[in-house]
Order: C-alpha cells, then structure tokens, then sequence
C-alpha cells in the first residue's frame, strides 16, 4: 500500500524518484527498489535548507516514529481501521511540513510516514515464518508461526504490497493448513484421513461379533459407548447428524446394546423402544437390517428377501444377472445368497433379544413395505415367493453349482484387496458366508476375513471404538497433493509462505510432493477386474479409494490421480524454467526424469481406460460401464438404494477437468459428448445433483469445473446458470452448507449448516465461473479464514460425503482441511493472474 502511494505521487512530480529510492539500477528480473544503495540519498532542494532546517526535519521524522509506534500498540497492527488512521496522520502530517519546511520537503516527510507503518508489512514476514492472522474486512488479531527457514524474507516488491493488501489473511491460511497437512503425512508419502459412519457400523460390528461368540469387555463398553453417544434425544438413531429416526439404524442399535448386557428398563433403551415402535417397528427395517435379525433369531429367513446363489448362473444376455448390478451390491449379493442358501441362526438369550419391539400395536408406515409399490415391484415380490417356496419343497436342482461358484467368486476377490470389495459390509457378510458353509475360525479365509475387519476398527481417545466403512488412502492422497501443489503455486507471490513445500532446505518441499507421486504411482491397477466385463478390449488401467482393491479401480478416484499428477507435473514444469531456489543435482535429474515419465505412461492409460469406461449418454459410473438396468431397483432387496451405478454429474465434472489437465478441449469426442451429457442434466435452477457428495452444492461447483477446464467459456449459460445457483444460495454469514436430507427433498437443495468443505465448494466453483472478485467469492473467503482454527484446520461435524443417497452417509475428517485450502488456493491464483496482468498494462502505459 505504501509504496502504491509513492509511486502514484511520483507520476505526479510531486516528488523526484531519488528522493526516497535507493540508487542503483536494478539487474535481471530485480525490481525497483531492490537494490539498496551506496550512497547517502540527496534531495531536490536541499541548498535552500541550512543545517538548523535539517536538523529540525530530522527531529520531526524521529516524533513521527514516535507516535506511530508508541501510540499504537504493534499487535494491532493489522487493523484496517488503524491502517486508515495513519494513512490520515501522515497525510496531515505532509501538510504541515509543506507549510513549514515548504513543498519540496512533502516526499521526505511522507518517507517518515511510510517508515512509521512499515512494521506493518514487516509483520506480514520480515522473517520467513512469521505472519499475521486476521479476516477479510475484519479486525482478528494475532500471530501464528508456520514452520519453516528462519533465513530472512526476500525485499516486499510493489508486487508483493499490492498483493499482500488483499490475500494476506488467505495466504495466511494456506500456510497454516498446508504446515497442518505435511505433519501427517505418512513416511512413505500419502495421507489417509479418518473416515467416519453412522451408528450402523457399530451396530453391525457388535452383531457380528455376537452371531461368532466374540463379544469380549473391551469391544462390548467401546462400541457400545459410541451408540449411546450418537442416539438423538428423541430416542432413534438417524444416519446423519441432525437427520430424523431412522428405523433401520435404530433397529440395529437397540438390538446391539440389548446383546451388550442394556437392560430393556433403562432410560435410553426405554426412549429407544418409542421412538421404534412410533417409527414403525422393525417390520419396518430394511432388507440387510432384517438378515440381521434372522441371523440371531430374532425375525425368520422368510421375512427377509430371497437372494437366491442361482443368481451367479445367469448369463450375460439375460436381462437380470450378476453383472448389471453395482459393483458394490455384487460385493454384498453373493455372500448374502450364500448366507440365504445356508440360513445359519445363532439363538440368544431371551433377555437379549427384542420381542418386546414386535408387542403392541405397530404402526406401519406408507411405502415402508420392502421392494415398494408398483407393477414391477408386486411382480418381483411375486417371483419372491416362488422362489420361498421351491427353497421350501427341496425344488433347487443347481444350488450345489451355484454354491461353488459363489465360493470361488469370492475367494477370487480376497486376493489382493482388503477384503471383499474392500469395504465393511461385505467383509462382514463374508465371515458369515464361509463359516455357513463349513469353514470354521481357523481357517485361512476365515482369518484373513477377521483381519481386513479389525482394521477398520479404531479406537477413540475417550475410550470409545469407531467402525470404519473402508479406508481412503488413495483419495486422501490425490486431494492433499492437488492442494499442496495449487497452494505452492499461490505462494509465488509470497516467497516465504508454504517454504516446507517448495524449498528443499527447509526440511520437506519438492521431495514431500514428490514422494506423494510416487506412491500414487505405486497403486496404480494394471490387472483386469469386474470392470472389463462390459468395457471390451480396453488395457487395464485406474486407481481404487483404498490400500488395495484390484478388482474395483473406480472412475473418480482414477480422475482425481490425473488431476493430481498432471498439476504435479505442470508445476514441475514452471520450476524446470524459473525457480532458481530448486538446483537440480546431475543424479537427481535421472531421478526425475523418471518420474516425470513414469507420470506421463500413467495418465496415457488411465485416460485411455476413463474413454473407455464411458457410458453411452456421454456421463461416467463409479465402477461400470452402462450400469443403468433401472428394472434392477423394484426386486425385494433393492432398498439399499444402490442397486445400479448409473452416470452422474459430479462424476462427469470431475473427468472433465481430468482431460482439461492433461490438453484435452472441445472438439474431442469423449469431451463432446460429455459436455452433451452435462447440458442435459444441469437442472432448471442452474444447479447439477452430486452423488457423491452432497449435494447440489458438490454437483455444481465439480460440473462447472470441468466444463471450465475444457473450454467451456465463462459466459456459458451453463456455466451463468449454476454460477448463480451457487452465489442465491450463500448463507448471511458468508458460507454454504447443504444437509443430506436434500436427496430426499428437492426443496432443502443448497440449505443446511454452513461447513468449511461445502463452503470451499462453493468458492471453488465461483472461482473456477471467473467470479473470483465478486462479494460472494470474497465473503466465502472470509468465512473460511475466519473459522480457521490456529492450529491450521476446521471443524466440521456435518457429513458431506455420500455413500448411497438416503441411506448412508459419510463424514471424511480431511474434508475440511484439504477442500478450503484448494480453494483459497485458487482464488489467490486468481488474484494474482489479474494483478499481474494489471501491473502489465502500467508498465506499457
């Protein structure tokens, strides 16, 4: 800001240049002012000056100091308010010694006024490490110490001023948040967050552990503690903070906690059993909390849903079969079929079951029947009970076939992955299904079964045990890197922010990003899996959300990796061409000409798998390739809500602005057809559905994105149209927030607790619409940086990440930390390309 002033008055003439700039003329890129000079400054004017003069101008510049520094304490400095003030002294204070010293004096007295200010922008880092906290347009004070080199800071450019005057409290923020990031990072260089579910997994946890005679003290009071935490005051569970009873989830629990030694007579029980019975009962639960039931007597295999193993036997051409279901339900359908052939019960004690929940008069809610209503849906339930009723006579001819191959399926998949699918609900059925079939706890597959599930058990600091619903190294990983590179971009204008990051001497930089590709690098899937069913010849390729998983790479992980290495790489290509503070070693250089092609292969194939992969209405699934068979979701056990994969808009958002990273624009066949699919799916309000995280919000900032990064113009109505869904739809205090229940009422779309991830959505997407200087982008910005903890992170509590719409939820703890710093991130970037193109223009005028 100060030197904007000098500057403008030199143009002015009202003060020569070599009155307050050093001498000497700047070399290479150095700018003016960077050189300090030699010789002792002489002033236009001076002879007319004799030595009392001199004397009495040096006195005033010592009071003015004075002043400045006594009078207003340096912790607040950064008050914008005070920054007014002294701007209104100094002006003042110019005045008055033009009157008394006369006009040619007004540039050195106004040198004593920048200098009075000047700790101001030496708080902002005279030292590399040091900055100043604070808000946007707010008055926060303080200091926060980001780790790093303690050499001195590189001379504050007019760049560097005009810059640090808006996006200071941002890059702040970014120095903190990356600090946070690289703290946790593994040695072998990913991230892996907590993720986090509903009481669901607990429950489950504790009922499989009952159904195999496990249940022991410390399991029993940690799960048990966290049920009881989560149950709402109400009495039920819901499967989302701040969600309505759910009955399943609540079924589940009551039924935990009775097998865990809970008394049917006490307060929380009692306030269970109400909330169930005013809910529906458990005839009321869905189809997977019902095998639940069966399993440990308490509901009869005749309750729940046939799934016959015969299913396994039909073949491709037949309109129903094995794989035109989801990748997931494939996971769960096969143990469950299994489980169904066997129907293994194991009997509890009548004071741990819950038949007091099927006494009294039960209310049964519309459409809570399983498999729904319709012509379909009651010609499925139809083929339900046939298909009993042959089960029940002995009429199964192929059940000894459809068995071993069921077997064989899943010992198939056990190999290299985390479990069946890798995620908690088959692993779960898995155990269940070998030991009904003769296997006992001794067995090898048994045991592998039992060690995938007990690593996804983590225990809590105060004493309680949370179930994991899988593990998200990979995604984790491609997220933090695409943050920490975009932030290490942002930071150029600001040397000394993010040092850990870009500067090998100050103990991480290129080798901590570095280490990060390579072990991307390392997960990538080069065998065939379920996927290459339906999407013909193409080479193997992908990246799963876990450790390990082969035979499930999924498309949005995959398209996050290619986002993640391409800006790796692009930045490493800036660093080829301009950064001199990175000297690349001989040896080195071999080592990362490597990895740049070893980068390069990897997103030639994972492109080449992604066209493969794309559907025929231009959209991507998760897992599969035309996976909308929509006939699959009225059979008896579709209630999980996730029988098909279908396309979606945030999955084609994200591909999108994969190809967009790696060259790919308009004109490209799979980008055409993909912008075609993103057009006829953007909603009336402008706003586009995510089904992977929620909601609209998540939707639309990822569909603007890509079609942003393909060519796709600002001025787009598309890209106006959601644009201005995101701005209409930010909340008073400055951020966003969307609830879960908006899957199931349009109405409550973009409305919901503001979070610091739905919030860095928001920002992103106007960001990336070229509305970065808007008053939306700026105060989502504020809110960001003012919720900030000074520890670097956010606290969220809300779940923003989507397992199935309307049954499952999930609450990824990195979320709120790697989310807002990609997007203050970017809307510095965004600043900084303008500014810079701005001082252009000035310095050819």
């Amino acid at each position: 800001m100060g030197h904007t002033w000098w500057f403008r008055f030199q143009r002015l003439g009202m003060v020569r240049r070599s009155s307050c700039i050093p001498r000497g003329k700047p070399q290479g890129n150095e700018p003016v002012g960077a050189l300090e000079s030699t010789q002792t400054p002489r002033h236009d004017g001076a002879s007319h000056f004799g030595e009392n003069r001199m004397v009495q101008g040096r006195h005033f510049a010592v009071a003015v100091r004075l002043v400045a520094l006594v009078g207003i304490p340096r912790v607040l400095y950064s008050s914008q308010t005070l920054i007014e003030l002294r701007l209104a002294f100094g002006l003042i204070a110019g005045f008055w010694a033009t009157t008394r010293f006369g006009f040619p004096r007004l540039g050195c007295c106004l040198k004593t006024w920048i200098g009075a200010w000047m700790p101001l922008m030496s708080s902002l880092g005279s030292t590399r490490g040091t900055v100043v906290t604070g808000s946007i347009d707010t008055e926060r004070t303080g200091t926060r110490i980001v780790k790093g080199s303690n050499s001195a800071r590189p001379p504050l450019t007019r760049e560097s001023y005009r810059r640090n005057d808006r996006t200071a409290p941002a890059m702040d923020a970014i120095g903190l948040t990356s600090d946070w990031l690289l703290q946790r990072q593994s040695a072998d260089g990913h991230w892996r967050g907590p993720l986090e579910g509903d009481s669901i997994l607990e429950s489950e946890y504790l009922l499989i552990l009952a159904w195999a005679g496990k249940l022991d003290a410390t399991e029993v009071a940690g799960a048990s503690q966290r049920i009881l935490k989560q149950q709402l005051p109400g009495g039920g569970w819901a499967i989302h903070p701040g969600g309505p009873v759910d009955i399943s989830a609540s079924v589940k629990a009551y039924l935990a906690l009775k097998l865990t030694c809970h008394s049917a007579d006490s307060e929380p029980l009692v306030r269970a059993r109400m909330a169930i019975q005013q809910a529906g009962g458990p005839w009321a639960a869905n189809s997977f909390t019902r095998f639940y039931l069966a399993l440990l007597g308490q509901m009869p295999y005749s309750a729940c849903p046939a799934v016959p193993p015969e299913m396994v036997l039909l073949p491709d051409w037949f309109p129903i079969n094995l794989h035109r279901v989801s990748a997931w339900s494939r996971t769960m359908i096969v143990p469950l079929s299994l489980i169904w052939a066997f129907q293994p019960v194991r009997q509890v004690e009548p004071q741990q079951g819950i038949a007091e929940l099927f006494s009294g008069r039960v209310h049964q809610p519309a459409g809570a029947s399983v498999g729904g209503h319709g012509g379909w849906a009651m010609f499925f339930r139809g083929v339900d009970r046939v298909i009993k009723a042959c089960d029940a006579i002995g009429l199964r001819p192929l059940r000894s076939r459809a068995v071993a191959q069921c077997r064989q399926w899943m010992l198939e998949r056990f190999d290299g992955s985390d479990g069946l699918g890798a995620i908690f609900p088959p692993i779960v059925w898995s155990i269940v299904a070998l030991r009904a079939m003769g296997c006992d706890d001794a067995s090898p597959e048994v045991q592998e079964c039992w060690r995938q599930l007990q690593r996804l058990v983590e225990r809590e600091p105060d004493g309680s045990t949370r179930i994991e619903p899988c593990r998200s190294p990979v995604w984790d990983t491609a997220i933090t890197l695409r943050s920490l590179v975009d932030a290490r971009c942002a930071s150029r204008a600001l040397p000394d922010l993010l040092a850990r990051c870009s500067d090998p001497e100050c103990g991480g930089g290129p080798a901590v990003l570095d280490a990060a590709v390579d072990w991307l690098l390392d997960r990538e899937v080069r065998t065939t899996g379920d996927w290459s069913h339906r999407a013909g010849q193409a080479a193997p390729s992908g990246w799963c959300f876990e450790y390990a998983n082969r035979f499930y790479p999924d498309v949005d992980d995959t398209a996050m990796v290619i986002i993640a290495l391409a800006t790796w790489r692009d930045s490493e290509a800036v660093d080829c061409e301009g950064n001199s503070r990175r000297a690349v070693l001989p040896e080195g250089a071999v080592v990362r000409c490597m990895r740049l092609e070893r980068v390069a292969s990897a997103i030639t194939r994972a492109q080449a798998w992604l066209e493969a992969l794309q559907n025929s209405d231009g959209g991507w699934a998760a897992f599969d390739r035309d996976n909308n068979c929509e006939l699959l979701c009225k059979v008896p056990f579709a209630d999980h809500n996730a029988m098909i994969d279908p396309s979606s808009p945030d999955l084609a958002g994200r591909v999108l602005e994969a190809y967009g990273k790696i060259g790919l624009r308009i004109g490209h066949p799979s980008v055409d057809r993909a912008i075609a699919y993103l057009r006829r799916e953007q909603e009336a309000d402008g706003s586009w559905y995510g089904r992977w995280g929620v909601n609209y919000i998540y939707g639309t900032w990822q569909s603007i994105e890509g079609l942003r990064l393909v060519g796709v113009a600002p001025d787009d109505s598309a890209i106006r149209a959601g644009a201005d869904w995101l701005a209409s739809h930010q909340q008073p205090c400055g951020g966003w927030g969307e609830t879960p229940e908006s899957y199931a009422d349009r109405t409550l779309a973009g409305c919901g607790t503001p979070t610091a991830s739905q919030t860095a959505w928001a920002v992103a997407g106007l960001v990336a619409a070229g509305r970065h200087d808007t008053r939306e982008a700026r105060r989502g910005v504020q809110w960001l940086v003012g919720r900030q903890s000074s520890s670097g992170a956010w606290q969220e509590k809300e779940f923003t990440g989507t397992g199935f719409p309307k049954v499952f939820y999930l609450r990824y703890h990195y979320y709120p930390i790697y989310f807002p710093l990609m997007a203050l991130s970017r809307w510095c970037l965004s600043h900084n390309a303008v500014e810079s193109q701005s001082l252009s223009r000035e310095r050819v005028a």
